[in-house]
């Protein structure tokens, strides 16, 4: 008899034990339901939601990231090389060329450059130095010089050279498709376009940034519904080129009036959507440099080594 006894008081006992092992497991750790808060009023308000770690949010912290109240940065700004351009005092006027041998995509890739950015020209190379390039753009009151370097099948560097006084701009190009490789592409038109540059946050970003902008007149005709892009992420600038679309839908009345649906009343609703116009590549800053260009006696404001990658999660624009 006692023996029963102990075995079913012993069973009872591992029932219970492992129901709590169960209520445990749907319990994640460190978790609160909302039974276990003693307030009422607590229990109604939804936790905080967890946000995803990314290599974006867990960056290295850096001194240079320019902050709102950054009176020195801002002070800076006003001069600096672009503030002329940035402030509408000049309007910019671009010079585009090549190196001394043109790719089989060159040419494809410089006429749509001259449709993305407004008051561009082109000025064949031949056996011209790039000294007496520059020194002809500011005689012709060029603002900047951009110069696009191919190997033997396509483009593959980008360097702007802001006029008079410099820096001059080393970037990579990479993955580069042309507008006519794009499917359902949109043609352009010639309306000065919307400018957004995204996430620029250092102080070199900051200067880069800046350096792009004054590409571009400051004063966009929105009613052209063109936006180019810069966007920034991880040290590799995006570019992209859209337009605004915007179409009048019919949208029948989901309404439960009876009179209203056998009348068949349609409402006329507008969709906007971007198209893309082409072209789409990536650049990576290589090299910022003081002055114009001077491939032996420069000095260099930043220059991208090797050794500098030291974590995935140091960025430097």
């Amino acid at each position: 008899m006692g023996g029963g006894g102990g075995k079913r008081k012993k069973a009872e006992g591992s029932d219970v034990d492992e129901q709590e092992t169960r209520d445990k497991k749907k319990t994640k750790k460190g978790t609160m339901l909302p039974s276990m808060i003693k307030n009422k009023e607590k229990r109604s308000v939804p936790p905080e939601k967890k946000v995803t770690r990314t290599i974006e949010n867990t960056r290295e912290v850096d001194e240079t990231v320019c902050r709102p109240d950054d009176e020195e940065l801002f002070a800076g700004n006003d001069a600096d090389e672009f503030n002329e351009v940035l402030k509408q005092e000049v309007t910019p006027k671009i010079l585009i060329t090549t190196n001394r041998f043109n790719s089989t995509r060159g040419p494809a890739f410089i006429q749509e450059l001259l449709s993305v950015i407004p008051n561009a020209h082109y000025h064949k190379r031949g056996t011209y130095e790039l000294k007496k390039i520059v020194e002809y753009a500011k005689n012709k009151d060029f603002t900047s010089v951009v110069v696009v370097h191919s190997n033997r099948r396509e483009p593959d560097a980008l360097l702007i050279i802001n006029l008079p006084d410099g820096p001059t701009a080393h970037f990579k190009l990479s993955k580069l498709v042309l507008r006519k490789d794009i499917k359902n592409h949109g043609n352009p038109t010639d309306h000065k376009p919307e400018l957004v540059l995204n996430n620029f946050t250092t102080r070199l970003g900051h200067r880069v940034g800046r350096m792009i902008q004054s590409l571009f007149p400051q004063d966009p005709n929105f009613r052209g519904r063109r936006v180019v892009t810069f966007h920034n992420q991880r040290d590799f600038i995006f570019f992209r080129h859209h337009r605004y679309i915007f179409e009048a839908k019919e949208k029948k009345d989901d309404s439960k009036d009876k009179a209203a649906k056998s009348k068949n009343i349609t409402q006329e609703k507008v969709i906007v959507r971007l198209q893309e116009c082409g072209p789409r590549f990536t650049l990576k800053l290589r090299n910022l440099q003081h002055g114009t260009f001077d491939s032996k006696g420069g000095e260099y404001e930043w220059v991208h080594k090797p050794e500098m990658d030291t974590s995935r999660r140091r960025f430097f624009l």
